[in-house]
């Protein structure tokens, strides 16, 4: 087995792996926006619940984007 024949099977492993990362990425960034802005505008803690259900969403799309793009690219089993 060549270096050539694994580079594709290694790319595809680190893009599975992210996987795993892509949700909770999107609630913490939704999480840490809302509480700093409600703590600069005094709205708590509505902002915070609001970033925090727009990163839930932002994420479960993401999430859903790119399952879709992995299972368009997986081969066909013979």
């Amino acid at each position: 087995m060549n270096g050539k024949s694994r580079r594709p099977d290694l790319r595809r492993l680190a893009e599975l792996s992210s996987l795993g990362l892509i949700l909770p990425s999107s609630i913490a960034i939704g999480l840490f926006f809302g509480y700093f802005l409600d703590r600069w505008l005094g709205t708590a803690p509505w902002l915070l619940l609001i970033f925090t259900v727009l990163g839930i969403v932002s994420g479960l799309l993401s999430l859903l984007r790119a399952l879709k793009k992995q299972m368009k690219d997986e081969p066909p089993e013979a």
